[in-house]
């Protein structure tokens, strides 16, 4: 056996040529750029901020999570490639180039880089329209929170008592498997917080392309508030949020609960009883509303849960609205994993605005993927797989690199087991 550092140029991602295909099909990273204002002096620019921008977020896509891993990757010409670089034989930016890129918020001769949240935000509002042909019937946007624990001693860091640690407590919006919003947030605060804001955002641009789709809104108790439902009601958007159990509500549902006990009494296994009513807080909600309410028996005793909602009964009954409409919010946790897959949690820089940034990369890099999947895989065995299972058996490709004068060729590993999903995928994305 011999082994020899022989084999020329070789990369471990050739299967991104499909990433590349997928955002020339959305239009993702030309208009990223143009969300940004570069004051760098034009004569003096080595590199391009449309290509640090794809090398980022291309780099976050493949699994490289560091600014440190550039290093190594500046020098990869598949990564050139994806980036758009014309010199082919040049490296792309290096860790410092591209830490400077993040720097947001700060001045000086290093710092002339700034970008447009609001912008940004437009922009994946922007991506979730024009994935439709026709308007939705319907629009279930899923908010929640989650956190992001700190390490260092960045900017608004506090300690969250339901977290049991430091942390940020950002704000995501889902319509489906699409993001719409990814807000970043101190966590000394009501998970609510800015919602109202967020919301009122992104209906107004759905609202602008298609004036009549029906929108509800779905999230947990953290977002049962006042505010936000009167928002809902005075706009013609719908609700349904977890509602946190009391006494009050115990008290309530205490029939059912004993039927409940009884059923499962009987039969030995988890018994439900469904039921609603009216209700009204006694000071915090201007008005009663409809409780859907289930009344579930287990063998560790009672598991009530309430849910508020302005859905009308003659459209979802109570068990319907609870099982089918409510329950199915579980899915947006996965969407959020997928965020930490796309390393959300790297937020390390000592300005706001720079890990608000790096929220965004990671939110980019996500709407990246989900394009691809969206659509590329219908179809076959992975149209509803994860983040990291794409990245892993579509991406992480090994391949020989030659490059040309007129043209770049890549020699794919010939074990490679997924071709035919490959080229189901490449064939999807030219079409």
């Amino acid at each position: 056996m011999e082994a020899r550092f022989t084999a020329g140029q070789v990369t471990s991602d050739g299967g991104a040529l499909l990433l590349r295909q997928a955002d020339r099909k959305i239009n993702l990273l030309a208009r990223l750029a143009a969300c940004f204002s570069d004051g760098r002096s034009p004569s003096l620019i080595t590199h391009q901020l449309p290509e640090m921008l794809a090398q980022r977020i291309y780099g976050l896509a493949l699994g490289y999570e560091d600014l440190n891993d550039h290093e190594q990757l500046r020098s990869d010409p598949l990564m050139a490639v994806l980036s758009g670089k014309r010199e082919l034989d040049e490296p792309l930016a290096g860790k410092s180039t591209l830490n400077r890129l993040e720097l947001i918020g700060r001045t000086g001769r290093y710092h002339k880089i700034g970008y447009a949240a609001e912008s940004i935000d437009r922009l994946l509002g922007d991506l979730y329209i024009e994935a439709h042909r026709a308007m939705p019937t319907e629009i279930v946007l899923d908010l929640d929170a989650t956190d992001i624990p700190l390490h260092g001693h960045q900017p608004e860091r506090f300690f969250h008592g339901y977290y049991d640690n430091y942390c940020y407590l950002p704000l995501y919006i889902f319509a489906g498997d699409q993001l719409l919003c990814a807000r970043l947030r101190p966590a000394n605060q009501d998970a609510a917080a800015g919602a109202v804001e967020e919301v009122k955002r992104v209906v107004a641009q759905l609202r602008q392309r298609w004036p009549k789709v029906k929108i509800v809104l779905r999230a947990d108790s953290g977002f049962c508030r006042e505010e936000l439902m009167a928002w809902c009601e005075a706009n013609r958007v719908d609700y349904a949020f977890g509602l946190a159990r009391n006494q009050r509500l115990a008290r309530i549902v205490g029939a059912q609960m004993q039927q409940a006990r009884i059923l499962h009494q009987s039969s030995g296994k988890a018994a439900r009883v469904f039921t609603e009513f009216a209700y009204r807080t006694h000071k915090s909600w201007s008005q009663a509303r409809r409780v859907v309410a289930k009344a579930e028996f287990l063998d560790k005793g009672q598991n009530p849960r309430f849910v508020v909602t302005s859905l009308p009964a003659d459209e979802w009954a109570a068990q319907q609205l609870y099982e089918k409409f409510y329950c199915a919010r579980g899915e947006m946790e996965n969407r959020i994993k997928e965020q930490m897959c796309l390393f959300a949690d790297r937020l390390s820089i000592d300005e706001m605005a720079g890990n608000q940034l790096r929220l965004y990369f990671s939110a980019l890099a996500y709407s990246l993927v989900e394009a691809l999947r969206r659509l590329a895989l219908k179809g076959t065995a992975w149209a509803e797989a994860q983040v990291s299972t794409i990245r892993l058996k579509l991406f992480k490709i090994g391949a020989l690199v030659h490059i040309s004068v007129r043209r770049v060729v890549l020699q794919m590993n010939s074990a490679y087991p997924w071709r035919d999903i490959y080229a189901h995928a490449f064939h999807a994305l030219r079409c």
